[in-house]
């Protein structure tokens, strides 16, 4: 037994167009002040080849840090209940699923720090790193998902799922280094560029959500009866 979704065909409702829009900024905030983190001159010692995004945590802009990855959360968050709110998706599907664990997993990175290798390992640094393996491995899936049901231009299902495509990819490079250590090679973090990749798997999921909001903001609303199964159910 399915719960409908009125189907609508004039467009985004009022407060859900707001929500959309509500969330691009959020968004577009967390990437900006990241951004800015690369540029401060109290983050210059920080590697973006070999160190990772939340070495920024153990600068002095920890604030900052915390702020950027709270602002992608909130954005993200609004992107996926409005896709349940518009009849996308249901309210418990793969997408919103896999969103909310995306979400969770963000909050969790900010507060949970990640371990100070100058001090030593610490129980809040390996719950950070699973914390962001959990975010970073489902919200490719979380994205598809979504990008399936959604309605209007066929051009940003397109998009979001390309870049779905593109975040899976560089995980299996993370996998790949894993892989090789496990056979006897170096450490997984020291074969590859950790900082590098993570910086393109961060921007690629980012942009896979952007591209979610492009779809809502222009798309219609949707009846859940019309998803593909996988994403209803």
């Amino acid at each position: 037994m399915t719960d409908s979704v009125p189907a609508r065909t004039d467009g985004p409702t009022v407060p859900t167009r707001r929500i959309a829009a509500f969330a691009l900024v959020a968004l577009l905030v967390g990437v900006g002040i990241t951004a800015l983190l690369h540029v401060l001159p109290s983050s210059a010692d920080v590697d973006p080849v070999r160190r990772t995004i939340s070495e920024y945590a153990h600068r002095q802009h920890r604030r900052l840090f915390e702020t950027s990855v709270l602002a992608v959360a909130l954005g993200s968050a609004l992107v996926f209940v409005t896709l349940a709110a518009r009849g996308y998706v249901r309210r418990v599907s793969v997408s919103t699923v896999c969103g909310a664990l995306w979400v969770l997993g963000l909050v969790a990175v900010t507060v949970f720090p990640k371990t100070d290798w100058s001090v030593g390992p610490s129980v809040e640094g390996t719950i950070h790193r699973y914390a962001s393996v959990l975010a970073f491995v489902c919200l490719p899936f979380a994205v598809w998902s979504a990008a399936t049901a959604l309605s209007g231009p066929t051009r940003w299902r397109r998009v979001a799922k390309a870049l779905s495509l593109l975040a899976g990819a560089w995980l299996l490079v993370i996998v790949g280094a894993v892989v090789v250590m496990l056979a006897g090679g170096e450490p997984w973090w020291r074969s590859i560029p950790l900082g590098l990749v993570e910086r393109l798997l961060a921007a690629t999921e980012v942009a896979a959500v952007l591209a979610l909001v492009s779809g809502l903001l222009l798309g219609d609303d949707h009846t859940p009866e019309k998803a593909d199964p996988l994403v209803r159910y």
